[in-house]
Order: structure tokens, then sequence, then C-alpha cells
């Protein structure tokens, strides 16, 4: 199965098909349309149309609604959900707003692997993006052709940088980064004089260099590939908590 938080005409969605529809049966379930930053949401305040079209399921919903609706209301039983392939990074704290990310967490969350893909850069380089999704599935040792590589309780969210695919220097297994940025609200007057305002804002500067954080391997020109889990549980923190002397309730 594919799923994208970019909606089902991106150019992205499209790269991803590429790489994978000669290699098994492949149903798209993707939103009507733009739903960045939409995170984990799912709608429940409205009905949900969903409708067939030559380039998929078309969802009026969040990412993570289409997963749900896929297994539950077309009750499809994938082997694997991909995500993607996201015009822009998917690094650091952005996982928690990811609308693509999410929809592949919603795949776990329902016992289907799943993999996140994102291009950390202009669109003109998601046809190498997608030679790259292709030989990381299914390039031995591919992940695909190995599901043990897979987390068993999370998904491996994966970030390709925006370079050619001959400038690109490998792959590094990383860990989160912290991602800042500046200027995130910002401003502006309409045309009648009235303020509003735009959130967005740009990535602040790097500044740790270490290859094993998403953030700096993707600036150096790997692709990173991060494990990411669902629980949230913070256990060092909850064994403090433990150890504290008995409160009286």
């Amino acid at each position: 199965m594919l799923v994208n938080d970019d909606g089902i005409a991106a150019p992205g969605l499209a790269a991803l098909r590429s790489a994978v529809q000669d290699r098994g049966e492949v149903t798209v379930v993707a939103p009507q349309q733009q739903h960045s930053g939409m995170s984990h949401a799912i709608t429940i305040h409205r009905p949900l149309r969903l409708r067939q079209t030559e380039q998929g399921h078309i969802l009026n919903g969040t990412p993570a609604d289409c997963v749900i609706m896929a297994l539950n209301g077309l009750r499809l039983k994938p082997d694997f959900l991909l995500s993607g392939i996201n015009h822009g990074a998917n690094l650091g704290s952005d996982v928690l707003y990811s609308g693509t990310v999410a929809a592949a967490l919603e795949g776990v969350l329902n016992g289907i692997p799943s993999i996140a893909f994102s291009l950390a850069g202009p669109e003109e380089y998601l046809s190498d993006a997608a030679e790259i999704v292709r030989e990381l599935l299914f390039q031995d040792p591919g992940f695909l052709l190995h599901p043990d590589l897979l987390p068993q309780a999370g998904v491996l969210n994966i970030n390709i940088p925006g370079l050619p695919k001959a400038e690109i220097k490998g792959v590094r297994f990383t860990r989160l980064g912290v991602r800042r940025y500046e200027s995130m609200v910002q401003m502006r007057r309409d045309p009648r004089g009235d303020s509003y305002y735009w959130l967005g804002g740009t990535p602040g500067t790097l500044k740790s260099k270490e290859l094993d954080i998403d953030i700096a391997a993707v600036d150096q020109g790997y692709v990173s590939v991060t494990p990411l889990q669902f629980d949230l549980t913070n256990y060092q923190e909850l064994e403090r908590l433990r150890s504290r002397k008995r409160v009286p309730t």
C-alpha cells in the first residue's frame, strides 16, 4: 500500500509508485489534497468520502485517515505500507508534525511493516530519490527482501538528500536530531491592511556534524535511516519516579 501527505496528485507519490509498481500488487490510498503538518490527526466531526480513479483511491481526509480507511473500509491486507515520497525533509523533531511519518505509524499500529520516505531537497531530484528507494527496498540486502530488518514495533524514517544520485555518499543508520526553525511566525498584511499570520520558517544553523544524527547525515550527503518507535515512554524518568518515597494520597 502507498500513501502520502502531499495529496494524490503529488509528484513524490508518482515517483514512489514508479519505484515499486513492477514488484508486486500496488494499491494507492491518498488524501485528496495537501495535508503536510497534519501529524496523526484523524477526522471525527465530518463524513469521509472515498472515490477511485486511475491514480488510486482518493479520500477527503488526513494521511492517518487514509490508512484507517484502507484497512477497515476497503479491507485491504497489505504486506507493507510505504509512505511518501514526501516533498521536504522529515528530520529530527519534524517527525512529530509529519503526516508522512504518521501514516507509517498508523500502519505499524495495525501490524503492518511500514517505511516513510522523504526528499530533503527540490522536486527536480525525485527521479534520483526513486532510484534510491528502489535500491533500498529491493537490492540485496533490501529492506523488503529481508523483513527481519524492519523494526518490530516502529517504522523506518528515511530521508534522501536533494542531490544527483551519483553525488550521494551512502547510507547512514541514524538517531533523531533536534531541528529548530527561525521566524516560525510571520506577520503579513492583506490588501486591506489587516494583519494575518503565516506559520513557516527556515531551519536554523546546523550545530552538530555527527553523522549518527539524521540532520547531519543528510546535510553531508548521506541517506539517513532512522528507526522510530511508537512508545514515547521515558523509561529512565519512569524508574526515577518509581524510586521516590511513597507520597500519601
